[in-house]
């Protein structure tokens, strides 16, 4: 097998299409975007890409399995621009091994007309949160503009130590050929799965896009998550102090 290998699966005329990205990060925000994206909106598989530099492991369901590989899905909205959807379980697990998927992945969205790219992810705040506000980057002050328009923020030093992984890449290398790219990154405490901040960067990519996308399945995540929430605030409070009346039986 070859470092990079790239399977065709479908062909798909796509109108300049803006490949948007949600890979395993901080509170799997950006993975729990795109999955609700494809969830929502008619897609096709097109693309996977397999990699040495993945983990050496298969998935496994119902007794099939399958090796590591991100997916690419090309969605053909009725309302909003044409998207290619970048989503997968895994990063790379080693430097050259980042640098090489995402050269892969630029050379896929490329070979689709993409002109524009947007990954999503989560920036930790290392304490619970209420209110979810999206952190931006980009490539370019037009971008940048756009992005602030639709109220996301722009922080001096933040998001602390910059972007890694496949989201910073495809900045960075997106930037090297041309293609104006941004991040977007809601808030997130970084300890657990936070569908609430995945949907604010929905809803900021809705805007920016002209998306028409429903969210009850994720508020319903959202919820069980505020529930475990919960417990796990009881737990860290301890057993609550005998009520006074009860004192009277001891002894």
């Amino acid at each position: 097998m070859d470092d990079y290998e790239i399977e065709a699966l479908a062909e798909v005329d796509l109108d300049s299409p803006v490949l948007v990205e949600g890979l395993p990060g901080v509170g799997h925000v950006g993975k729990l975007a795109v999955e609700h994206l494809l969830e929502e909106l008619d897609s096709t598989l097109v693309r996977r890409v397999y990699s040495t530099h993945f983990p050496p492991q298969v998935s496994v369901e119902e007794g099939d399995v399958e090796l590591a590989s991100a997916e690419f899905h090309a969605v053909t909205p009725e309302e909003g621009r044409d998207l290619l959807v970048l989503s997968g379980d895994h990063q790379a697990q080693d430097n050259g091994g980042h640098y090489g998927l995402v050269s892969t992945f630029l050379d896929v969205g490329e070979s689709f007309g993409v002109d524009e790219i947007m990954a999503l992810g989560g920036v930790p705040t290392g304490e619970l949160i209420e209110e979810y506000d999206v952190i931006g980057a980009a490539t370019t002050d037009t971008v940048i503009e756009e992005l602030e328009d639709a109220g996301v923020e722009f922080r001096e030093n933040e998001p602390a130590g910059g972007i890694v992984g496949v989201s910073g890449l495809l900045l960075g290398l997106g930037q090297r050929r041309d293609l104006p790219a941004s991040c977007l990154m809601g808030e997130t405490s970084g300890y657990l799965v936070d569908p609430k901040s995945a949907q604010a960067v929905l809803e900021i990519l809705q805007e920016l896009l002209g998306l028409e996308v429903d969210y009850g399945s994720l508020e319903e995540r959202a919820d069980e998550m505020e529930e475990v929430v919960r417990k796990i605030q009881e737990m860290e409070q301890g057993p609550s102090s005998p009520a006074d009346e009860d004192l009277r039986y001891i002894g």
